[in-house]
């Protein structure tokens, strides 16, 4: 049984404004989550570092819209691990396992599902 499928897209270039403010990252993204900074990263590691928050935030964003129930959890208690394939695992912790259960009590066991696509400006 599906109980919910949740879909989202987020712009690169909001990631790339987001890379130059200290402290957003962190009230957004769980620390599996967050990449190492560096001092003066090149054109091309900045584009992949907001890819790599864009896809991500999009993902908490989809599993809110899955859940049908609006962002009732801290973003950063879910977040995407990889696993040592690369296929990427959405994780629930705290408030987002409690919304979780609260809005899907037959899911305990479930499995949820997810894919992570960029593009370029998306």
């Amino acid at each position: 049984m599906i109980f919910g499928i949740g879909v989202d897209i987020a712009k690169c270039e909001r990631f790339k404004k987001w890379l130059l403010k200290p402290g957003l990252l962190e009230r957004f993204f769980n620390q599996e989550e967050m990449l190492p900074q560096k001092e003066s990263p090149s054109a091309a590691q900045e584009s992949a570092k907001a890819q790599h928050y864009a896809v991500r935030f999009a993902a908490k964003e989809a599993f809110s819209k899955a859940l049908g129930c609006g962002l009732v959890f801290d973003l950063r208690d879910v977040f995407v691990q990889n696993e040592k394939s690369g296929r990427p695992v959405l994780r629930l912790q705290k408030s987002a396992l409690e919304a979780f259960e609260k809005h899907c009590p037959k899911c305990k066991d479930s499995k949820i599902f997810i894919s992570l696509i960029h593009e370029k400006e998306y």
